[in-house]
């Protein structure tokens, strides 16, 4: 793939063949955010585990201590005082059966997060086909299916992310921005890689965490040492 100036430039700054620790790593990707908007650093984490395997799954969510940078829409599922509460919260979409109809009948989807009360479940499932392809269908895993919506929507404001494998075993997670600081962006990955560890399931076995590469939106790979990581969920 042939690669632009400013890419091969940013190329200099890596080195390909070395495993970096985890802060050098950051500011190493910090220097690579060049472009002229605000790039999205971001995180792959690829696991020894088998995706194929219902008891080999991972996924849940996590609040960034310094949210992602970007802003948030929400849609919330939900009647009564849990709708009021979502509106109170900051939801941008509150609804129950007119908001199926204008997902269903009109396209709509400007939203960025869903989030559903346990009681419109039976309903939220008729999107299944339109919410699940695009990662936004509400989950009791993810926090996003919860008595407590109110809650859930400004966690969602503040910065809650969900982590979830793909086919070939590997989470991709933004970080934040990269005028947030390396500093910054480092507790943001330590809040993220904390909860993967915990939700390492019984059924894993070897080597839980096998590669870790971080980059900016537009900058090239850089590899983290796993040592340390894999150290970490071993305790």
């Amino acid at each position: 793939m042939k690669h632009g100036k400013k890419y091969n430039e940013n190329m200099k700054l890596v080195d390909r063949a070395k495993l970096y620790e985890t802060l050098e790593a950051i500011e190493t990707a910090v220097k690579t955010g060049t472009a002229k908007f605000d790039e999205t650093l971001e995180v792959h984490v690829r696991l020894g585990v088998d995706s194929r395997h219902a008891d080999q799954q991972v996924r849940g969510s996590v609040v960034l201590p310094n949210g992602t940078g970007k802003s948030v829409r929400v849609a919330v599922f939900a009647k009564g005082d849990a709708a009021k509460a979502a509106e109170e919260a900051g939801a941008e979409v509150v609804g129950a059966e007119d908001l199926v109809a204008r997902i269903q009948g009109e396209g709509f989807m400007d939203f960025d997060v869903c989030i559903a009360a346990p009681d419109m479940m039976g309903l939220v499932g008729r999107l299944g086909k339109v919410l699940g392809p695009r990662g936004l269908m509400p989950s009791p895993k993810a926090g996003t299916v919860t008595p407590d919506v109110a809650k859930a929507v400004t966690e969602a404001k503040a910065g809650k992310i969900e982590y979830r494998l793909d086919k070939t075993n590997i989470i991709h997670c933004p970080l934040g921005k990269v005028s947030f600081g390396a500093g910054k962006l480092e507790e943001n990955f330590s809040a993220l890689l904390d909860a993967v560890i915990k939700a390492k399931p019984a059924a894993a076995k070897g080597q839980y965490i096998r590669s870790c590469v971080i980059a900016t939106t537009m900058g090239p790979g850089i590899r983290i040492n796993p040592a340390r990581l894999v150290a970490a969920a071993a305790e």
